[in-house]
């Protein structure tokens, strides 16, 4: 398996546009909480405990990311708990809100990430490795916390592989 920094900077090569890394910090959460919610909906009663799509692919997510790196496994476990609540809380609304959370959310969230990609002119870097999906989220995280000045040796890992983040032309130009 990919070490954390291996993970992170194979993504951050396909997220070198600012502008791109601020249309993920948006999108992403969207997909996440859209996904959560999508997935609480159906499940099973087993000895007191609701088990749903969610919460499996969010165990699942947790067991990923403990693995790379044991505090940042944490504070996205916690982050995935609250995604989980979320889809829960969405998953016992009407139909017609539990769909707008979901697939609206989900949509919306995608568009917002295509305008990124349209700025950075790469395709997401799912298509290539379907791992990306798991390390987006945690990208949006470590790019939170490299702009609150922390994990600084790790953000210059990452743009040691993947490069420096780029300020704003249009790639396309």
């Amino acid at each position: 398996m990919k070490t954390l920094t291996e993970q992170l900077a194979q993504y951050a090569s396909y997220h070198r546009d600012v502008r791109n890394i601020a249309t993920h910090f948006v999108g992403i959460p969207m997909i996440v909480l859209a996904t959560a919610t999508l997935l609480a909906r159906p499940g099973v009663h087993m000895g007191g405990l609701f088990v749903s799509p969610a919460l499996l692919t969010v165990l699942a997510a947790c067991v990923f990311y403990l693995t790379l790196d044991l505090t940042l496994g944490l504070l996205m476990s916690a982050l995935m708990g609250l995604a989980l609540w979320f889809g829960t809380w969405g998953a016992t609304q009407s139909s017609e809100t539990w769909l707008a959370l979901g697939v609206g959310g989900f949509l919306v969230g995608w568009v917002i990430q295509f305008v990124g990609h349209f700025f950075e002119g790469r395709k997401p870097a799912f298509v290539d490795d379907l791992v990306g999906l798991l390390v987006g989220p945690l990208f949006v995280v470590t790019e939170a916390m490299f702009l609150l000045g922390l994990r600084q040796g790790l953000k210059t890992d990452v743009e040691r592989r993947a490069g420096p983040v780029r300020r704003g032309r249009l790639a396309h130009s």
